[in-house]
């Protein structure tokens, strides 16, 4: 039974507010709900609050309508400038542009409950959160002061499957299937260096009249995260890119910033056909990742964006919290150990999934 849109809403069109602000890999692990939401409310008019950031990638969505926009981590540095005074009330304004059946905070913290206390509801229409902490997540108490329904989940649970519980449970449909995300890709790849108009692509990352094409199949290493803890050493990544070179693949090195570009370069000299990709923006990232045959990565947000685009993937845990945030499919496979797992178990990890992409 439905807790809050009724049945008169939910057959005409009802309109749904996500709030997920961010990181990346949180923001993709969401887009799951939403696809069960397309399926369950057909009708759904589904918008979503986001950090600006990370809004080329909710626009990406299938399902999404609008993608509203916010900035809060610039915001709070300068809360008094006159700057942020008029971008907060440009960001009101268009929060408050619609009334919603639903608003659900799907972040749990104190600025996520903040936006959905500002977000407008219909007559009847109701704010949903997480009534408790789920292992690993953060949660703060504001987020179910606000909330009209706050559902208690498991504690121990899936960061997609708690998204996709919250939303279910709110809007009364039952959940079916594994989770599918309904990420697009569009035609913003950028072509790996291949003569002289390669090199002209890659000083113009957004250029989209010459086609991803490349010589061989291309698998991307992302080895960037947010936490030392999480990094595989480097020697390890140049091991495992000598395979690749040896069986065929291409190494397409991912980077977010330029110590991470450096850690790309540094592989791409032990390797004998790499390509650092160039500093591009996140919905031409999408793009040109979803070209690649697959991804070898660490937990992080480019990680998850190979996971919702269906590609073959190892992800490598330093320790036991892929129960959590990670795959296990048969394209897409986690390998943990301490301190960290061994070139060879991710490269046999890899073989597994491998075999098919070199026979197509």
């Amino acid at each position: 039974m439905s807790l809050g849109v009724s049945k008169t809403a939910a057959a005409m069109a009802p309109r749904i507010l996500i709030v997920k602000l961010s990181s990346l890999g949180d923001v993709v692990h969401a887009m799951a709900a939403v696809q069960d939401m397309r399926r369950a409310l057909p009708n759904a008019q589904i918008d979503w609050v986001v950090e600006r950031a990370f809004a080329p990638l909710v626009a990406r969505c299938e399902g999404v309508r609008r993608v509203i926009p916010c900035e809060l981590r610039r915001w709070r540095k300068n809360p008094l400038s006159s700057a942020t005074r008029q971008d907060w009330a440009a960001f009101k304004a268009a929060l408050q542009q619609e009334a919603y059946d639903a608003v659900i905070d799907l972040q749990g913290l104190t600025k996520s409950a903040l936006i959905a206390w500002l977000a407008q509801t219909r007559v009847g229409g109701l704010r949903y959160a997480m009534a408790n902490r789920t292992e690993g997540s953060g949660y703060e108490a504001p987020t179910r002061w606000v909330a009209d329904r706050a559902v208690t989940l498991a504690p121990h649970v899936h960061a997609v499957q708690r998204a996709r519980l919250l939303c279910a449970e709110a809007l009364g449909y039952a959940l079916e299937g594994e989770a599918q995300f309904g990420l697009k890709a569009a035609g913003l790849a950028v072509s790996p260096p291949q003569g002289r108009a390669a090199h002209q692509l890659l000083a113009n990352p957004g250029a989209s009249a010459n086609p991803f094409a490349p010589r061989k199949p291309v698998v991307a290493l992302v080895h960037g995260t947010s936490r030392q803890d999480k990094e595989w050493p480097l020697d390890h990544w140049i091991a495992l890119g000598q395979r690749l070179n040896h069986s065929g693949f291409a190494v397409a090195l991912a980077h977010g910033n330029a110590t991470e570009k450096a850690v790309s370069e540094k592989i791409a000299a032990g390797l004998q056909d790499a390509w650092v990709w160039p500093p591009m923006a996140l919905d031409a990232l999408v793009d040109t990742m979803a070209h690649c045959s697959g991804v070898i990565g660490v937990d992080s947000g480019l990680s998850h964006i190979a996971v919702a685009l269906g590609l073959a993937h190892v992800q490598i845990y330093n320790f036991d919290t892929a129960w959590r945030t990670g795959v296990a499919n048969t394209r897409q496979v986690c390998v943990y150990a301490v301190p960290t797992p061994a070139v060879e178990v991710v490269w046999q990890a890899w073989e597994a999934l491998a075999t098919p992409l070199l026979c197509r």
